[in-house]
């Protein structure tokens, strides 16, 4: 039975499920937006979520609380730096799951992860190639 049960396996293991969730919430902390599957969404959006939240204490306790859970001092300081001051006056909901359809190869439920009220950097686009003309 499914009783109180908050998050799905992913079909891994413990170790491998909670190292996938952090590189997501990392992934979202460099990104800004990334584009994933439904159910690694919403288990990358408690964490994050519970990440800034923690963050706006500022004190060392929750610093190191942040780091246990995504296990990178860079993407901490990151988090604590940028991210969590531009949601000093947010009470929660700092993140936002826009679904895209399903994925061509199985089916699974794609999303677009972000940050609500930050904009992701603008990406370089790659040159288009010319023809070739013989």
């Amino acid at each position: 039975m499914r009783h109180r049960l908050q998050s799905s396996k992913l079909g891994r293991s413990p170790e491998h499920r909670v190292a996938t969730i952090a590189s997501i919430v990392c992934a979202l902390i460099e990104r800004k937006r990334i584009e994933t599957t439904l159910a690694k969404a919403k288990q990358a959006r408690s964490l994050a979520e519970k990440l800034v939240t923690t963050g706006k204490q500022g004190t060392l306790a929750a610093r190191r609380k942040a780091i246990s859970e995504l296990f990178r001092e860079e993407y901490v300081e990151k988090l604590l730096k940028e991210i969590v001051p531009q949601f000093s006056g947010r009470n929660g909901g700092y993140t936002r799951i826009v679904k895209l359809g399903k994925r061509r190869s199985d089916s699974s439920e794609m999303v677009i992860l972000e940050w609500v009220d930050i904009a992701p950097p603008e990406r370089k686009k790659k040159p288009e190639k010319k023809p070739e003309t013989k």
